[in-house]
């Protein structure tokens, strides 16, 4: 496609391979490590996100005249709706039923990470058109191929409001956050909290470690093969146990760990020698971003202990501004994970099919708005003098 009024030249990659890597990573920064380069790389040469597995990469790019790559998307074909963590099952069925053929669709995502970040890519010298000479883009693909949508999920909210403005449907998700108030340490924060969730906290942190658990926190070069050959253990019996199927394949986590070990954060816990359980996170410019849990039987509380706990002491130890914990999970509230909106953005050409997704939006809209609302105001953990809008 080439828009020669501004003469730039927007093209569809179907591998992340075809576009330099210092040119994509030169639009995504240094802020996200989910929008990377090197994870998502890793994502394709392992295999595990391909035509094969039902995410097709038709990656966007936009170029200048002078042919300098000024704005890429992540961007798939899916054949299904399996790892995006906003669920159009609903969506899908009542279209076919109707009779018209919703897969494959189009999406802008981070495969398997619900993780808020930017999804239109920009380089800082890109001119303020770039942005929405890329969302028309997306719907010129959509067009041309005759799909019947295309689906943006976890955009920040400045690309939110950006799709939003083109006439995107607008949709409203919740996750639970920890946001750090410049806590000193681990002891600060408990401080913060209710007596009654201070006491829980320290209890659930005891008994985790009960029974000669010890845990690492593993990073950069301390991450070998044999974490990996552990972690992988953990994380296929956890996705048997949930899902009935591993999305991520053992190579992609050797990669990730070869490609961005300074952007890993491996929470591991053992026994003696032999390690019964894992936390993955990712590492950015100011969050640390939880990924994946896995372990070998039943722990009590080690759950919460690598998965939040440790995250947060990490945090606090970086100087980093919160910990994003992933999707669901209303546990996290009362171990201090506050609700915050998340957004994905729609596009649907079919008139009507978009009048009943655009009804039910709004009405999903206004019920996680209230929800949102009601559990920071009633199940807050944190004193009633504490203003847990200042931890940003």
């Amino acid at each position: 496609m080439n828009d020669a009024g501004s003469a730039i030249t927007v093209e569809v990659h179907t591998a992340i391979a075809e576009i330099p890597k210092a040119a994509w990573d030169a639009c995504a920064g240094d802020i996200n490590p989910t929008v990377s380069y090197a994870f998502l790389s890793a994502l394709e040469d392992s295999g595990s996100t391909s035509s094969r597995t039902g995410w097709a990469p038709q990656h966007l790019s936009i170029s200048s005249p002078n042919r300098t790559i000024i704005g890429v998307v992540p961007f798939y074909a899916k054949s299904h709706s399996y790892g995006e963590y906003v669920f159009d099952y609903a969506w899908a069925d009542a279209y076919e039923r109707a009779g018209g053929r919703y897969y494959p669709k189009l999406i802008s995502a981070i495969p398997f990470t619900p993780v808020a970040g930017p999804r239109l890519l920009l380089h800082p010298d890109a001119p303020s058109l770039t942005r929405d000479h890329l969302i028309a883009a997306m719907v010129e693909l959509c067009n041309r191929r005759r799909l019947s949508s295309v689906h943006v999920t976890y955009p920040e909210q400045r690309d939110a409001e950006a799709f939003n403005a083109a006439g995107f449907l607008q949709r409203v998700g919740q996750q639970f956050h920890w946001n750090n108030n410049s806590y000193r340490d681990f002891d600060d924060y408990l401080a913060a909290l209710n007596s009654r969730k201070r006491k829980a906290v320290k209890k659930e942190r005891r008994e985790a470690v009960a029974g000669g658990l010890e845990i690492e926190v593993l990073t950069g070069s301390d991450l070998k093969t044999m974490h990996w050959d552990a972690f992988y253990r953990f994380y296929l019996a956890t996705s048997d146990r949930k899902w009935g199927q591993a999305y991520l394949n053992r190579k992609f986590f050797e990669m990730i760990g070869d490609r961005m070990a300074n952007s890993i954060v491996l929470v591991m816990a053992r026994r003696d020698k032999k390690y019964v359980a894992g936390a993955l996170n990712l590492l950015g410019k100011e969050t640390i971003y939880g990924r994946n849990w896995g372990s070998y039987g039943e722990y009590k509380f080690l759950h919460f202990e690598c998965c939040y706990y440790r995250a947060i002491e990490f945090a606090i130890s970086r100087g980093l501004k919160r910990v994003e914990a992933g999707a669901q999970g209303p546990h996290k509230l009362q171990r201090g994970y506050l609700p915050v909106p998340t957004y994905s953005a729609h596009w649907i050409p079919d008139s009507a099919f978009r009048r009943a997704v655009a009804q039910f939006l709004a009405r999903e809209r206004e019920m996680v708005e209230r929800k949102i609302e009601y559990l920071s105001e009633e199940f807050s953990p944190f004193r009633h003098n504490h203003d847990p809008a200042t931890d940003d």
